[in-house]
């Protein structure tokens, strides 16, 4: 892959920054807890795969759930990258990523 000067360093996602994951992370546990009373007649059951995406996303970004460790084979730069939720439509992050993909692969083949 040539050298291009306009690359840019890499810098790794400061989730627990963001204002919806100190929302979900200070809630979650409560709102789960109290579904049954304050939403189940409106809104139905409490489904399981609510707190599996919600758990995920509260992982997305965090090195101590895992991370692969990225070396540049030329100058030996090496940086962490942390393992991602892949929670397409609920994690900001994981959706903006999957755009481009799906939005690069259609400019590559376009019908």
């Amino acid at each position: 892959m040539p050298w291009s000067d306009e690359a840019e360093e890499y810098r790794g996602r400061k989730t627990c920054e963001s204002p919806f994951w100190q929302l979900l992370n200070e809630h979650f546990d409560e709102f789960e807890e109290r579904y049954d009373d304050l939403f189940a007649r409106q809104y139905g059951f409490y489904r399981p795969v609510i707190s599996h995406i919600a758990r995920k996303y509260l992982e997305c970004g965090d090195l101590h759930q895992g991370f692969a460790r990225v070396r540049c084979p030329d100058c030996q730069h090496e940086y962490l990258l942390a393992f991602s939720c892949r929670g397409r439509w609920f994690c900001p992050s994981c959706h903006a990523k999957k755009v481009i993909q799906v939005g690069s692969h259609l400019q590559d083949n376009p019908r």
